[in-house]
């Protein structure tokens, strides 16, 4: 038996359950890989994962980790078009806080030759996440205007991009004025400080009156009122976090004299088929513009594996912009 560090959460808390220990290194079966892992992204989910409030999903690991990047150590029966030795990075359902992890081959990218293969560690969830609610689920389009929650994360950096990019008009939230000129400088159009402004009342001074065509909200329950009121005609809001509570009262009437939509969706428990057409659109819209130049991985800061609890720390204090990065 082949043994590997990993971490794992000792209990539901703050960083200081995270614990280093030793599991049995995986092995791939058909149709997966065997990733040596050189970089790992710190995501949301993993820190809801430790809080105890977001268990893995049943038969995913209980490793966390929901992105890697790395090399190809090893590949299962039936896998082609991949070899050995290849730079690439994955989507996982968990166990990305290891050395090594095994995931199906349809969840894998291969990263392109000009990107740095430890930043790369933060591109697969966040892309995911963005192309599946923004262009598959929203069916964001070129004159379209977005409002993201959130702008200067992971997520919002990424989404900024990609939106831009596809030739829609951008505003964010954010905390504070830095954040926001962060945002500005990815491509935004426009920034609200929801600290000091009603984000819903400078947005439609922003439209114009006319609100948003799709909303991003990693919120939740505090801001369904203000989102719906900012939708405009047919718009759509997609919460894809509950930072803000999980119970509100929907005033459905408003929605319906829209005719907008309201939807709630997730990537970690989706089933591995839909996960794979995700990837698909990953790699059609979002790794050509990675691989010209035009789309920047926003990594904030980098830290070594025996640091991840301070990875988790820093996370929690809310002070970064873009990913946070931990190095195996």
């Amino acid at each position: 038996m082949t043994m590997m560090r990993a971490i794992e959460y000792q209990g539901a808390g703050g960083p200081e359950v995270l614990a280093e220990v030793a599991r049995l290194k995986p092995v791939p079966g058909p149709g997966e890989v065997l990733i040596k892992v050189e970089a790992f992204g710190l995501n949301r989910a993993d820190v809801q994962q430790r809080k105890g409030v977001y268990p893995p999903p049943p038969g995913a690991s209980d490793i966390p980790g929901l992105e890697v990047s790395g090399t190809i150590e090893s590949v299962g029966q039936g896998v082609a078009g991949i070899s050995e030795g290849q730079r690439v990075c994955a989507l996982l359902s968990g166990g990305g806080y290891a050395q090594y992890v095994a995931v199906p081959v349809g969840l894998v990218l291969q990263v392109p030759e000009n990107v740095d293969l430890v930043d790369a560690a933060g591109f697969m969830e966040v892309a995911s996440t963005v192309v599946s609610n923004l262009f598959l689920e929203a069916g964001l389009e070129q004159g379209d205007t977005v409002l993201l929650h959130g702008g200067a994360g992971g997520i919002g950096s990424m989404a900024i991009q990609l939106a831009v990019a596809a030739g829609a008009k951008v505003l964010v939230t954010a905390s504070n004025e830095e954040k926001i000129a962060y945002c500005l400088a990815l491509g935004a159009h426009g920034g609200i400080n929801y600290r000091e402004e009603d984000f819903a009342e400078r947005t439609m001074v922003l439209t114009d009156g006319a609100g948003v065509d799709v909303i991003l909200d990693v919120v939740g329950a505090k801001y369904l009122a203000q989102n719906v009121r900012v939708l405009a005609n047919n718009g759509t809001l997609v919460v894809i976090g509950l930072q803000g509570g999980a119970k509100a009262e929907l005033n459905i009437g408003a929605l319906m004299a829209k005719r907008a939509r309201v939807m709630g969706t997730t990537l970690r428990a989706r089933p591995l088929a839909q996960k794979e057409e995700i990837v698909a659109a990953v790699r059609e819209r979002a790794l050509p513009l990675l691989a010209e130049g035009s789309l920047k991985l926003s990594v904030d800061r980098r830290f070594p594996f025996p640091e991840v609890a301070a990875a988790h720390e820093y996370f929690d204090s809310g002070r970064h912009t873009g990913k946070i990065i931990v190095t195996p």
